[in-house]
C-alpha cells in the first residue's frame, strides 16, 4: 500500500460487506490507512478475496475514525462493543441512512457522526465516485475529516438535518427501490402484452437511461415525457384499460404525480380529462 497522505486518519470500516468493501477499497486508492474489523469468518474471507487488510488489536487502538457498515439493526450494539475497543478520542460513524446519531447511545468521550453514500452498491468493487453522501456531525472537525473523505472518494456532501433525516432516507429509497419497484410493474405490463421478463428489461432499461439523461440535461418538469406530457387523457385511459389492477394500482399515483410535475405544460381541459382517467374506481 502506498504511504498514506497528510492529513488522512487512521480509518477501521466494521464490516467486509458491499458498503464496507466499497469505502475501505475507494479510501485505500487514495492513500488513506484503511483497516477492515470482519466479524465473521465469511466476512474475513470477503475481505482477503478484495484484497483488504483486516484489523488487529493494535489497529483498533491507533483508530481515529471508524466507520460502521453492519445492518441497521446491528448498529447499536455493535456501536458498544467498539466503544470498549477505540481509543477514546476516535470518531465512531455509521453509515445507515434512516438512522440517527442516537443510535450510537452515549458518546462516552467520542464524537459521533454518520456518512452515508446514496449510491446502490451490488458489487465492493463499484466504485462511489460521481454520487451523493449524506454527513451528519455536531463535530467541526469530524465534519471537516468526513468531507475531505468524501472528495476523496467522488462523492458530493449532503448536509442532513437530524430532525428531517427520515424525510431524507424517504427519498433516498424512492429514487432507488422506488425505481425498480416501478420497473417490476412495467415489466409485469409487458408480460400482459406477451413479452418476457427478459426481452422486456432489455428493452426497457434503456428507455429507463434515456429518461434520466432528459432529467439530468433539463430538470424534472422539462425532462417529462408521454402521454401525460402531451395531456392525452385517453391514452391513459386505454392504458388503464389494458393492465391488471395491482398494476394499474402503481400507474394511478405516478400518473397524477406527473400531472402535478407538470402541470403548468397543460390546459385546464387536459388537466381535467387526465384527473377524470385517473380518478380511482369506485
Amino acid at each position: 500500500m502506498s504511504p498514506t497522505r497528510p492529513g488522512r486518519p487512521a480509518v477501521v470500516v466494521v464490516g467486509a460487506g458491499r458498503l464496507g468493501g466499497a469505502l475501505a477499497l475507494g479510501l485505500g486508492a487514495k492513500r488513506w490507512s484503511v483497516r477492515v474489523a470482519a466479524r465473521s469468518a465469511e466476512s474475513q474471507r470477503r475481505a482477503r478475496a478484495l484484497g483488504l487488510t483486516l484489523a488487529t488489536e493494535q489497529d483498533i487502538e491507533r483508530a481515529r475514525v471508524c466507520l460502521l457498515c453492519v445492518p441497521d439493526q446491528a448498529v447499536a450494539a455493535v456501536a458498544e462493543e467498539m466503544k470498549a475497543q477505540l481509543p477514546r478520542g476516535a470518531a465512531l460513524v455509521h453509515c445507515a441512512g434512516a438512522l440517527s446519531l442516537d443510535a450510537l447511545g452515549t458518546p462516552q468521550g467520542r464524537v459521533l457522526g454518520s456518512f452515508h453514500p446514496l449510491v446502490a452498491v451490488s458489487d465492493a468493487r463499484d466504485s462511489l465516485a460521481g454520487n451523493a453522501v449524506a454527513v451528519s456531525t455536531r463535530s467541526k472537525a469530524l465534519r471537516e475529516t468526513l468531507e475531505r473523505m468524501a472528495e476523496d472518494l467522488g462523492l458530493r456532501v449532503l448536509r442532513v438535518k437530524e430532525a428531517q433525516r427520515g424525510a431524507y432516507h424517504a427519498g433516498a429509497v424512492l429514487s432507488a427501490g422506488g425505481v425498480v419497484a416501478t420497473l417490476s410493474a412495467a415489466v409485469e405490463a409487458l408480460r400482459v402484452a406477451g413479452i418476457s421478463e427478459e426481452d422486456a428489461l432489455a428493452a426497457l432499461l434503456p428507455l429507463t437511461r434515456s429518461a434520466l439523461r432528459g432529467v439530468e440535461a433539463r430538470g424534472l418538469a422539462a425532462g417529462y415525457t408521454g402521454p401525460i406530457a402531451r395531456g392525452d387523457a385517453g391514452v391513459v385511459a386505454a392504458h388503464l384499460a389494458a393492465l391488471p389492477p395491482e398494476v394499474g394500482a402503481v400507474y394511478r399515483p405516478l400518473s397524477r404525480r406527473a400531472v402535478g410535475l407538470i402541470h403548468h405544460r397543460l390546459t385546464p381541459e387536459a388537466r381535467a380529462a387526465l384527473a377524470q382517467a385517473l380518478a380511482e374506481e369506485p
